[in-house]
């Protein structure tokens, strides 16, 4: 793969499903409180390198990222990208991780991983299908480009960028209110102090 532009990722901030451990794929559900703020966490690290850099910046088309987008590059503006929905996680959508080990006890115990739970899912759409939209927006970048998106479409750009392994890329953390910039083949997180 060619070398890619400086990309700034921003993950969406927490969600009412998040807080309720609920699966949301490519379901909805608004930003809680704590994801209004740290959304404005990520305002806070965006606004000098925006004013900078002048980058293009792209979100995904569901909801939890757009209200991120908004209020982390404020009135800066940004185009919506269907690519950058997250995976889907098929029949699991909608439940608790207790409700999925509760119904789907081997697909849980043999997943621990989000990233392998929702790729795995029944009726989903799948690690391949997943990683090539995710590879065909990267490929596309021209210039350094901000992303706002999600959990596992980060650590699956991420992964991809840094040259790991699917294992490697499930274990990433997958922080709100930071700004993971990748670049060169590395990745540094930008947080508030």
């Amino acid at each position: 793969m060619r070398d890619l532009p400086k990309i700034w990722f921003l993950r969406h901030g927490e969600t009412f499903w998040n807080a309720e451990k609920r699966l949301q794929g490519r379901l909805e559900s608004d930003l809680t409180p704590t994801g209004q703020d740290q959304a404005a966490q990520q305002a806070t690290l965006m606004a000098p390198i925006l004013t900078a850099e002048r980058p293009p910046c792209f979100a995904s088309p569901l909801r939890r990222a757009q209200q991120t987008a908004q209020i982390a590059l404020g009135d800066y503006g940004f185009v919506t990208d269907d690519r950058l929905a997250e995976v889907s996680a098929g029949v699991l959508e909608g439940m608790t991780l207790d409700e999925i080990a509760a119904r789907h006890s081997e697909l849980r115990e043999a997943n621990p991983h989000a990233l392998d739970l929702f790729c795995e899912a029944p009726g989903g759409e799948g690690y391949e299908a997943f990683q090539a939209r995710v590879l065909s927006v990267l490929e596309a970048l021209e210039t350094p480009t901000v992303l706002v998106a999600h959990g596992l479409w980060g650590q699956v750009a991420r992964g991809i960028v840094r040259g790991l392994s699917r294992a490697e890329m499930a274990a990433l953390p997958n922080g709100q209110g930071c700004v993971y910039v990748l670049e060169n083949g590395e990745e540094t997180v930008l947080q508030r102090a």
